[in-house]
């Protein structure tokens, strides 16, 4: 098994739920943001001293449900302060950006790091093509076209021409190039069959960022599966990432007591301004390509949302618990997912960062060395 530290840098100052997207930013403070961008970047790094084998960093937007509008910038900054760890870019919303931007940054960040990116190319939440003013009907042509630009601005020993229906360029070379040959690793959201099967297409990484239902995923994974051998790969578990928010405590009840409250800061206060613009966007727009997608994705929301704590350990979504219940939490799902790599979510929403340091060191002395052999 190999393990990601995942971090959404959220804002945990909000005294009441912001009732509208774009969040206002009249609250923001920058010294109380200078502290934080230390305190979460010197945890990302402290993953590398705890045992996980990649860290990760996200792209979000004109909210405080995180303070990593360019996760790159994140990722330097863990260049300089890690040796050996993968940086998972999890990861640029190439829809919204650039492509050959995007593809110089991370061959940047392969350089600079010796060899260690994992790429992601993501597609974003629908109402974040609203901040950059992008037609969310789009996005799936977008992405699909920028990642074929991007591994080839990766691969192509020449100056090339690249004329697409999204994206135009006369002559494109890029320098540096990435140092992983042919390209490194790459990593889409995959939630649904459908993005299980686009991502298997472009020879992805399958990252399913929070699991919702363990059969639904396992459903997922045989359709990636499936497409992957269908062009031209068998997929391995390490193909294949499930998220999972996580605290561990020295004992269930304090572990319990922890999650509750990030949880509900996390939904109540960070999610609140997401939901409200996601559901607008998604009635007027074909963000999705199916009833059945969109279907899912509105009660995949809901779910998340509605669930017990209690319910949501039952059902994977959650790991929290001592030390030796996460074992069992964590032994189960993978048992019945049969899937390599664990994103793990251990700042969640407003809970002390002390208690996410401590959870990092029991998964490294009590945690790791009963699952790594999954």
């Amino acid at each position: 098994m190999l393990f990601n530290f995942f971090h959404l840098m959220p804002w945990p100052y909000c005294e009441e739920p912001p009732e509208s997207w774009p969040v206002p930013n009249a609250s923001f403070d920058a010294d109380k943001a200078r502290d934080l961008y230390e305190t979460y970047t010197a945890a990302m790094a402290y993953a590398e001293d705890c045992g996980f084998d990649w860290v990760g960093c996200n792209e979000h937007h004109f909210s405080p449900y995180g303070l990593m509008s360019n996760c790159n910038l994140i990722g330097a900054a863990l260049v300089a302060r890690t040796r050996k760890i993968k940086l998972g870019m999890l990861g640029n919303l190439v829809p919204l950006l650039n492509p050959v931007r995007v593809a110089e940054e991370y061959a940047m960040l392969d350089v600079m790091s010796g060899g260690r990116l994992i790429a992601g190319f993501m597609r974003g939440i629908p109402h974040e093509y609203r901040a950059y003013n992008i037609n969310p009907d789009e996005s799936h042509g977008r992405l699909d076209e920028a990642a074929r630009l991007i591994v080839k601005c990766w691969t192509s020993d020449e100056p090339f021409r690249w004329e697409g229906k999204y994206y135009n360029y006369p002559s494109i070379s890029i320098w540096p190039r990435p140092m992983q040959r042919p390209h490194p690793p790459l990593l889409m959201s995959a939630s649904n069959a459908e993005a299980a099967e686009f991502a298997a297409s472009h020879h992805a990484i399958m990252g399913m960022t929070l699991i919702a239902d363990l059969d639904v995923a396992r459903q997922n994974m045989e359709v990636y599966r499936k497409a992957a051998l269908s062009h031209g790969y068998e997929a391995t578990p390490e193909h294949i990432l499930t998220g999972h928010q996580t605290v561990i405590a020295d004992s269930d009840e304090e572990a319990l007591e922890i999650m509750r409250g990030g949880l509900d800061y996390f939904h109540r206060v960070l999610m609140r301004p997401q939901r409200q613009v996601q559901t607008e966007v998604l009635t007027k727009t074909d963000y999705y390509a199916s009833t059945e997608t969109k279907a899912y994705f509105d009660k995949r929301l809901a779910t998340l949302r509605e669930r017990t704590l209690e319910e949501q350990i039952e059902a994977g979504t959650v790991f929290c618990g001592s030390p030796e219940s996460v074992v069992k939490q964590m032994t189960r799902v993978q048992k019945a997912l049969g899937h390599g790599v664990f994103n793990m979510t251990m700042k969640i929403g407003n809970m002390p960062d002390a208690a996410v340091k401590k959870g990092m060191e029991l998964f490294r002395d009590r945690v790791a060395p009963e699952v790594r052999g999954l």
